[in-house]
């Protein structure tokens, strides 16, 4: 009975249209709580919704608030503020590589129902059509370029890419390997001069700005040199975000330079190519820890004076465990949502996981639409 009076309820305080919402919920009680009292406890609930919606359940009446379950606001405006922004672009031809299960379909069809790609599924035809009719999936009018398997699928996608068929990627149900093995190779790839990387686009709730993290999923223990081009990369993302300006803080354990962290001694140095034009299109401040990278209090109690520290919104990690127990700290205990794409091939990569909300494959889908149009913009003014 309180999820009909809840969902009326959210039904008539919270415009869908600014603001997503989900259940995510368990019956689970705790071993710990053995009273009937506990057993009774009503569910956890992760809701989408603006803080607004706090104050009106303290205007409820007493007995129905009873019975709702345990609410924890999850406000996504920063995310849905990108994807108003991407509808307004032309949507993007988008090779969808080995779509073979409803999540990976699914998130193509939803993008390319608010106009923000044109999805070309490659993959086995069957396969594809068989996920979709068991779905409910209306995809007849969309093409399928046929792949035997999803080795094949990577390949044929790469090739729609390198024909100009394709101004974007979009990973499916294929291991992130298979894919990024078709995107670097020698003689068929999409490699370019710079060093492909990954970043997230994060939106962490209190967050007041988006962050950008890098890379979390690509380099593995990157030189000096290779960071270099994974923090032009994240800049660039960062300005076809739109960002007012661009901060860009290098992580490491400490805001000191230790000749005993290598991780400081790159910060510093990166700074440095910064100052020397090496690096362009941001502010660049390091070693910063993450503390003082992000909050102004904790850049102020240690005496940091920049305009970066405290104010950060670029993110850059020494390596892939450091960015990717980052990333899954912010998802899991601060229940941020973390849009994926892959950066530095011709076209950009959107790089999704199963366990991916759908408003973060939208998400995802929004970034590669910005990145896309940024690049035509930029080709447009060099032929100028």
């Amino acid at each position: 009975m309180w999820l009909a009076h809840f969902t009326t309820f959210t039904r008539n305080v919270i415009d869908c249209r600014s603001f997503a919402y989900r259940f995510v919920g368990s019956q689970k009680v705790s071993p710990r709580s053995k009273s009937a009292a506990a057993q009774r406890a009503p569910p956890l609930i992760h809701v989408n919704a603006p803080r607004i919606f706090a104050w009106h359940l303290h205007t409820m009446d007493n007995q129905l608030l009873s019975q709702l379950p345990h609410v924890r606001l999850r406000p996504h405006d920063k995310y849905l503020r990108l994807i108003d922004a991407a509808q307004k672009l032309a949507p993007v031809a988008t090779a969808v590589v080995h779509p073979c299960d409803d999540v990976s379909l699914g998130g193509a069809v939803e993008a390319r129902k608010l106009r923000l790609i044109e999805p070309i599924l490659v993959g086995p035809p069957t396969r594809i059509r068989d996920v979709a009719a068991r779905h409910a999936m209306d995809i007849a009018d969309l093409p399928i370029v046929e792949a035997e398997h999803s080795h094949d699928s990577a390949m044929k996608a790469v090739a729609l890419a390198r024909e100009h068929k394709a101004a974007a990627l979009m990973k499916g149900s294929l291991h992130t390997d298979e894919l990024m093995a078709a995107v670097v190779a020698r003689d068929t790839g999409i490699r370019t001069e710079r060093r492909i990387s990954h970043c997230f686009v994060m939106d962490v709730p209190d967050h007041l700005d988006p962050l950008i993290i890098t890379d979390a999923a690509v380099n593995v223990a990157p030189t000096l040199e290779e960071k270099i081009d994974i923090v032009q990369n994240a800049i660039d993302l960062a300005h076809a975000l739109s960002f007012p300006e661009v901060r860009v803080a290098i992580l490491s354990a400490m805001e000191t330079v230790n000749p005993k962290v290598q991780s400081t001694i790159e910060a510093a140095a990166l700074c440095k190519m910064a100052d020397r034009g090496q690096i362009t299109g941001a502010l660049v401040d390091g070693p910063l820890a993450l503390d003082n990278a992000i909050s102004p209090e904790a850049a102020a109690i240690k005496q940091i004076v920049s305009p970066v520290a405290g104010r950060a919104n670029v993110l850059v990690v020494p390596d892939l465990e450091a960015g990717n127990m980052l990333a899954k700290s912010l998802s899991f205990l601060a229940h941020a949502d973390a849009a994926g794409i892959i950066l530095g091939a011709r076209v950009p990569i959107i790089l999704t996981s199963r366990a991916d909300s759908l408003l973060t494959r939208l998400a995802s889908c929004a970034v590669a639409v910005m990145v896309a149009a940024a690049r035509r913009e930029s080709v447009s003014a060099s032929i100028r």
